[in-house]
């Protein structure tokens, strides 16, 4: 579990309001839902310790809240990636995520 949350944290600027890269707006916010307490308290916990080890030097601002609707992508955004590796999206962000 340790290492998703790693991941998570590693693949994305948690320090950032509404933003990841270029890309502005609250669908960009950093945010962690959780489907019961232990998922809420496992991610506050862990958001704690990055914050008392400094691993950020600005806050982190990624919140945790409790998961609501799930709304399922359009048929086009499905495995975009494994479907468009060429994109300069994918292969400028995406591939390097991954590569982490």
């Amino acid at each position: 579990m340790r290492i998703c949350w790693s991941l998570f944290f590693k693949t994305h600027d948690p320090t950032t309001l509404n933003r990841q890269g270029e890309d502005v707006g609250t669908r960009y916010r950093s945010v962690v839902f959780y489907h019961d307490a232990q998922q809420k308290e496992v991610a506050e916990r862990f958001i704690r310790e990055l914050e008392e080890a400094k691993v950020y030097e600005d806050p982190i601002v990624t919140t945790v809240e409790a998961a609501s609707t799930f709304w399922p992508a359009e048929d086009y955004h499905v495995n975009y990636f494994n479907r468009n590796p060429d994109n300069p999206f994918c292969a400028a962000v995406i591939a390097p995520k991954l590569a982490k």
